[in-house]
């Protein structure tokens, strides 16, 4: 009678570790992706200035903010979208969903690993899901070889492809070279590209490509507020769609977005005004992060790596992908057979919280986990030190090492 669809994992997880705590065990929250930097100040004090703002906007957004987010995605990477092709919705994971829901039936090509909520959006949409399998070796990048093999599991007159760079639970990104290579075979397929962005501007070089620069035909970028904002829970998003849409697929979206969220939140569009005014003046706060978020990514990746959990230093955004079948033996020696069993063992021997490869794509005997190294809080002193400002990443990192070196 009713749609089968677990609740998101990593919504999940975060709901886990609150009880554990409520239980007054001491847990490390490597689970659940949520930025620890706050919002620049004059953006929080834009927020508060707005609650005055009850009015709906249009589906689309307000306008003045649409052309900010213009502005501020050229200067950022030569990114050029016209305001009339931006919408604006409560996060971009609807947004991803609505695009999926404005077709009637599609292929939709999804790498593994991938973020939690494309497949079962894929799903509800009532879409064939594609699998793109990527490997360790291959940094877990889809490669046009892949996709042209896959290709003769199409099943419709639509196909759809999403990626996201630097991914979500990968933390990497692809290279100018690549996104070439991937835009030919788009192009050459016909594909339409979802190219979820929301960790773009946590690029640790702040050197972001973005796929719509190689590929302008068929590319929907989307991004939002979450991660590089630090305000997740604000629920802002933005799609951009390109130049030659057809209208009735533009009409589709702004149909379903007036019949399911309405518009995003007027206070939060206020406060996002702000946030995308200016993007010089934006740099130093991104710069703050990404030099913190990159100590702290090469300092996990590397002490991981030195206890045989092969993992590739992150590039973006805060996740790193650890792969334990090094340790696969003595693991199932344990009992420990599948990622989930992993996770789970983890977590009760000594309060670490990963999410487990399953949720991401993998088969379960898969023995990987994504960590989401943000269990900290932001740091106040201009000199930063992680064995100071990071004490649960780096006491996490630690139990880690030395539980599956003494399992």
């Amino acid at each position: 009678m009713y749609r089968q669809i677990e609740e998101s994992q990593t919504l999940l997880i975060n709901t886990q570790s609150k009880d554990l705590e409520l239980q007054k065990k001491k847990i490390i929250k490597f689970g659940f992706g949520q930025s620890p930097f706050m919002p620049p100040k004059l953006v929080l004090e834009a927020l508060k200035s707005s609650v005055n703002h009850k009015e709906y906007t249009s589906v689309q957004g307000d306008l003045n903010l649409r052309d900010n987010i213009s502005k501020f995605h050229e200067a950022h990477n030569g990114l050029k979208v016209l305001p009339e092709n931006i919408l604006l919705a409560p996060g971009s994971k609807i947004l991803l969903f609505n695009i999926l829901m404005s077709f009637k039936k599609a292929d939709v090509f999804i790498a593994t690993p991938a973020w939690v909520s494309y497949a079962p959006q894929a799903k509800l949409a009532g879409h064939n899901i594609i699998k793109l399998k990527t490997s360790f070796e291959e940094r877990w990048r889809i490669s046009p070889k892949t996709i042209r093999d896959t290709a003769k599991y199409k099943k419709s007159n639509v196909s759809i492809m999403i990626i996201n760079y630097p991914g979500n639970p990968d933390g990497l990104t692809y290279s100018e070279e690549e996104l070439k290579e991937l835009a030919k075979v788009a192009k050459e397929l016909n594909i339409l590209v979802i190219s979820d962005e929301i960790y773009g501007l946590l690029d640790h070089n702040l050197n972001h490509k973005s796929f719509a620069n190689y590929y302008p035909e068929k590319t929907i970028t989307t991004t939002g507020l979450s991660k590089w904002c630090g305000a997740g829970g604000w629920r802002f998003g933005a799609a951009f769609l390109y130049e030659n849409i057809e209208p009735e697929f533009k009409q589709a979206l702004i149909g379903i977005g007036s019949e399911t969220y309405s518009c995003a939140p007027t206070p939060v569009q206020m406060a996002a005004k702000v946030a995308y005014k200016e993007y010089d003046k934006t740099l130093e706060y991104l710069r703050l992060q990404t030099t913190i978020l990159k100590e702290i990514g090469d300092y996990c990746a590397e002490k991981l790596n030195r206890s045989k959990i092969r993992v590739h230093a992150p590039q973006g955004g805060f996740y790193l992908f650890p792969d334990f079948s090094f340790h696969q033996e003595k693991l199932n020696n344990n009992g420990i057979n599948t990622s989930n069993k992993l996770c789970s063992q983890l977590l009760k021997d000594t309060g670490v919280v990963l999410l487990p490869a399953s949720a991401f794509g993998f088969e379960q005997d898969y023995l990987a986990a994504r960590l989401a190294y943000v269990d900290f809080q932001q740091p106040t002193d201009a000199l930063f030190d992680i064995e100071v400002d990071c004490p649960n990443v780096t006491q996490g990192i630690d139990k880690i090492c030395n539980w599956i070196l003494n399992l």
